[in-house]
């Protein structure tokens, strides 16, 4: 008779409901597949008991299917069947995908200036991502930084935008200092909510593996074994936008976004994105990368309204 051990399995990085499927219709696959096994889940950890043989099996299984969890965010029945039958399970059909959605729609380049600010990160430790409205900027940039995370080429990332529209206004707004701020950073929620699923995603806030802040709060801070993602840098001073790019550290690169034409300083305010361009763009180390209504991903009706204001703001310039 086969002596029975007893394991504890623990799914980490990942959301165990992906794993154990709706109705743990994942996890009555899973048992079904390994009879001799008895297995209880809880939470994330699966304790697990049977002979020495079967439990090995099932833990290298489990590490597969986690795996590509990981890697596409969701799993299958058939993927299942597939990795503990031995079978190849499904590799990338789609080409130079970053990471998947939550909903398993593969995240990539989808235009060539698209491309050039992936190859850019990928040669430079400072990158500048300008453009219009829709160009993908943010939301690549962000795919980028999840990509390096996922990967544990970095500990963290950390995503900041000057909330200038605030302004003053700020103490007048309900709330504490997060319920004022939040609002600026909603679109930076967006597109991480649209990358980690959501029980995955607090998890990494509260670890502090992913930060998310004001610009103001990176003064002082040096960033090390991060991904720096700054959004509509256009809105930066000078000296903000000098403060924050003397906060990169070791192991560490940073993505600049912005776009020119949306600028709400003050109008005797330059702009700290357009002089840092002007000052840092032939510097090695340092990539420029410039989108335009080529690259819009958004409804077709942006491009012509993004062309639209253009055509008006050259006219105005040339009366």
């Amino acid at each position: 008779m086969k002596k029975l051990i007893e394991k504890h399995i623990i799914l980490e990085d990942i959301d165990p409901v992906v794993f154990y499927g709706v109705s743990n219709v994942h996890l009555q696959m899973i048992k079904s597949l390994f009879p001799k096994v008895r297995i209880v889940a809880r939470d994330n950890v699966i304790r697990v008991l049977g002979d020495e043989e079967q439990i090995a099996k099932l833990e290298e299984d489990v590490e597969k299917l986690r795996k590509h969890i990981v890697r596409y965010n969701t799993i299958s029945e058939e993927d299942i069947l597939d990795i503990v039958n031995g079978r190849q399970a499904k590799a990338d059909s789609v080409k130079g995908v970053l990471v998947y959605s939550v909903s398993g729609r593969p995240i990539k380049s989808r235009s060539e200036n698209q491309q050039q600010l992936v190859d850019a990160f990928n040669k430079n430790d400072m990158v500048f991502a300008v453009g219009p409205a829709g160009t993908g900027k943010t939301y690549l940039s962000i795919a980028l930084a999840v990509k390096a995370l996922k990967e544990k080429s970095i500990k963290r990332i950390i995503l900041s935008r000057p909330a200038v529209e605030a302004g003053e206004k700020l103490g007048f707004l309900p709330g504490d200092m997060k319920d004022k701020i939040d609002p600026y950073l909603q679109p930076l929620y967006d597109a991480l909510e649209d990358m980690i699923p959501t029980v995955k995603l607090q998890d990494m806030m509260d670890k502090h593996q992913i930060q998310i802040a004001p610009l103001a709060f990176m003064r002082g801070r040096t960033l090390n074994d991060a991904i720096v993602i700054l959004d509509e840098a256009q809105n930066t001073t000078t000296a903000q936008i000098r403060m924050f790019l003397t906060r990169l550290g070791w192991n560490s690169k940073m993505i600049i976004t912005g776009d020119m034409t949306q600028i709400d300083l003050p109008h005797n305010q330059k702009s700290g994105l357009k002089e840092a361009l002007s000052i840092l763009s032939n510097t090695e180390g340092i990539g420029v990368v410039n989108l335009d209504q080529k690259d819009i991903v958004r409804h077709k009706l942006v491009t012509r309204i993004v062309t639209a204001y253009e055509a008006f703001d050259k006219a105005k310039q040339e009366q």
